[in-house]
């Protein structure tokens, strides 16, 4: 969901107040938990980690409740998130106590 409205700021769509909430909320989650890129520059590093998604740990309800606001905006642009849990959502190469950054792994019908 960062990823998404970061790119819509990038290209300029976002209205002044979604870019005041886009800059309020991602400075809090740039103060209260780690990037994982800023940690591992190759984390999201396309070929070394293809697919390579950020997860969110259950524990981590307070991150979580905060994205709902992430979620209306980009369904204001036509886009829909939908929460997901997993209890294998693939191999793990990023962990910190907030979150996972995983790479799917290959399922029947699942590509990866």
């Amino acid at each position: 969901m960062f990823a998404l409205t970061n790119g819509l700021a990038r290209r300029g769509q976002l209205t002044e107040e979604q870019e005041r909430f886009r800059r309020s909320n991602n400075d809090w989650f740039d103060a209260n938990f780690a990037n994982p890129a800023d940690v591992d520059p190759t984390v999201y590093d396309h070929e070394l980690n293809p697919g390579a998604t950020a997860w969110f740990k259950m524990s981590a309800r307070h991150l979580i409740e905060r994205v709902e606001g992430y979620r209306q905006l980009l369904r204001a642009h036509g886009i829909v998130c939908v929460e997901a849990r997993s209890l294998d959502p693939g191999r793990v190469i990023y962990e910190d106590k907030h979150q996972v950054v995983v790479v799917p792994t290959a399922r029947p019908g699942r590509p990866g």
